[in-house]
């Protein structure tokens, strides 16, 4: 796979609310973590668990590229943005019913075409006011 192919997956599975859909796109010693981890969280399956806190608060949850990926082969630099309306709770805050968008980077490590290592980079006040 190719790096576009892996990210442009990486988003298809944030996007389409299967937690398994990591699995194929990650090694199985995954190293993945963003503000809201507290610690990294290790393997697809931790991973997926992740993801569906999320969609479980936002159902319709969708993460779209917002700029030109930057990469070398080994490391990958991808902006993107997630959107969604927060219509559950998610750890103590009641839903808001509203939309939000948050503005991220996934700075991700490869190995043999699969993802190794990712950190999320976003800022978590922005989508708090919104």
């Amino acid at each position: 796979m190719t790096p576009d192919e892996l990210i442009d997956g990486w988003q298809a599975a944030w996007s389409g609310k299967d937690s398994s859909a990591f699995a194929p796109l990650c090694c199985p010693q995954i190293h993945y973590e963003d503000p809201l981890t507290g610690e990294p969280l290790q393997g697809p399956a931790e991973l997926g668990r992740h993801a569906a806190r999320l969609w479980s608060a936002f159902p319709d949850a969708r993460m779209e590229q917002t700029g030109e990926r930057l990469s070398d082969g080994r490391y990958v630099a991808a902006p993107c943005k997630l959107l969604a309306t927060h219509k559950a709770p998610l750890e103590g805050l009641p839903p808001t019913n509203r939309f939000v968008v948050v503005q991220c980077v996934f700075y991700c490590e490869l190995e043999q075409g699969l993802l190794l290592r990712v950190r999320a980079f976003f800022d978590l006040y922005d989508p708090a006011v919104q």
